[in-house]
């Protein structure tokens, strides 16, 4: 039977390369994303061009009724469920803490944290062996933010990314015996649409010159290493990281 992964936030960026990916690799593939459809059909197109099987499907996932029609749309659409991967998540422009309101504060944790636990949440009923399910695997997207700080450009995004490390370590020793492993991978500067949202679309090239390989990556390149860890390859791997940043 064919495997089936969810990707939160696949319709740009590393979770559309991820989407592309996976199809080499066998899966059928749930392209969530939360507003921009014309992009999720894209992707869809493209994955379907290339003989594989996908479907968009909206939801917000920082809102827990749009969480579980995801779930239950891809499993009504693909199938039973395999694969979670944690992408999405939002940025918003730069600015020092002092000036950031509250509203704000919440928009980000809202979807980069809790948006991710409750998508794992889900996942986790579905695939635990404790439950009846087949086991399986949960890759969550962090950042390097969450060790470097991203001090004086966006403190709350760096403070939902170490909240995701956190939580993929918890997770992971709480579902290992259930047939569950839980990774992550954290991005440093990838070539995205991302650093357009934070209000400086240049930023790479400011910054390259702080990675030891002076320059960006490829959201290709973090997709790799999603799908390495997914993979029965990385069967004996979990509450673990690969840093996808150029050795910064």
């Amino acid at each position: 039977m064919q495997k089936t992964v969810l990707i939160t936030g696949a319709s740009r960026g590393i979770g559309a390369a991820t989407a592309l990916m996976a199809v080499q690799r066998g899966y059928a593939v749930a392209v969530n994303y939360r507003s921009d459809a014309a992009a999720a059909a894209d992707v869809v197109s493209r994955i379907e061009a290339a003989g594989g099987r996908a479907v968009a499907i909206r939801a917000d996932v920082a809102a827990e009724t749009e969480v579980l029609h995801l779930f239950e749309e891809t499993e009504r659409q693909l199938g039973p469920l395999s694969a979670l991967v944690n992408n999405a998540a939002i940025l918003e422009p730069q600015m020092t803490l002092e000036t950031m309101s509250a509203e704000r504060l919440q928009r980000v944790f809202a979807t980069n944290v809790i948006g991710s636990l409750l998508c794992a949440r889900e996942a986790v009923k579905r695939l635990s062996t404790r439950h009846g399910g087949p086991g399986g695997a949960i890759v969550n997207v962090s950042s390097m933010a969450a060790r470097l700080g991203s001090a004086n450009e966006y403190v709350d995004y760096a403070a939902s990314k170490g909240a995701i490390d956190s939580f993929t370590l918890g997770l992971a020793r709480e579902v290992a015996a259930d047939g569950i492993r839980v990774n992550a991978v954290r991005p440093g500067l990838i070539h995205t649409d991302m650093h357009a949202s934070g209000g400086e679309p240049g930023r790479i090239e400011r910054l390259k010159g702080s990675v030891p390989m002076r320059r960006g990556g490829q959201a290709e390149e973090v997709a790799a290493a999603i799908l390495w860890l997914l993979s029965d390859e990385a069967s004996y791997t979990t509450a673990s990281f690969i840093e996808v940043s150029g050795g910064r």
